[in-house]
């Protein structure tokens, strides 16, 4: 009866070592996306800043733009 506690015992320790190894690289996974996540939302913002001075540029009244250099 002995042997078969000792049996259960050492699987559980098993399933557990797996899970808390399981746990740990979720985690790690969890924290990689984050930090991606808040690249990508920086690299966003850039981005429309970006198209926005640009409908900006585009969008502009032609007559505020400075006469072209002449030849």
């Amino acid at each position: 009866m002995g042997t078969d506690i000792e049996r259960r015992l050492v699987e559980l320790e098993t399933r557990l070592a797996f899970q808390e190894h399981a746990l740990a690289e979720l985690s790690d996974a969890l924290a990689a996306s984050r930090i991606e996540t808040t690249r990508n939302t920086e690299l966003l913002r850039r981005a429309l800043d970006d198209l926005k001075q640009v409908r900006g540029t585009l969008d502009s009244d032609p007559a505020e733009e400075p006469p072209p250099p002449h030849y």
